[in-house]
């Protein structure tokens, strides 16, 4: 049950290098050159992202695992603004971390329907 959600947060860690890593690492490239980067960043992404998912529907139902990526997503995302692109997290982060665990609460507290 625990290896899907490792495998999300490693997903994750491509996927917001392949979106968002380009605009500070390939500022000055032609653009085909940051498409070309991000597709191959993003393949990785791939290789630990199906699996994921296909492991965790054993466990979750789709809108639980929707959700669960949605709230990996911001984690990594903040840590990356953070570390990486020294962004500083706001008082609306901390807003929209509750509005998530939120949703979570709600999508997770529902049993799965078979």
């Amino acid at each position: 049950m625990l290896r899907p959600v490792i495998l999300l947060f490693i997903s994750n860690v491509f996927m917001t290098f392949a979106w968002y890593g380009h605009l500070k690492d390939l500022r000055s490239a032609p653009l085909w050159i940051a498409i070309a980067s991000s597709w191959a960043i993003a393949f990785f992404e791939y290789c630990f992202q199906v699996p994921a998912n296909r492991l965790g529907n054993q466990y979750f139902s789709l809108p639980q695992l929707k959700v669960m990526q949605e709230v990996i997503t911001m984690i990594v995302f903040a840590g990356f603004s953070v570390s990486y692109m020294k962004v500083p997290v706001t008082r609306n982060y901390f807003f929209a971390a509750m509005l998530l665990a939120g949703a979570a609460y709600l999508i997770f507290s529902e049993k799965p329907q078979s």
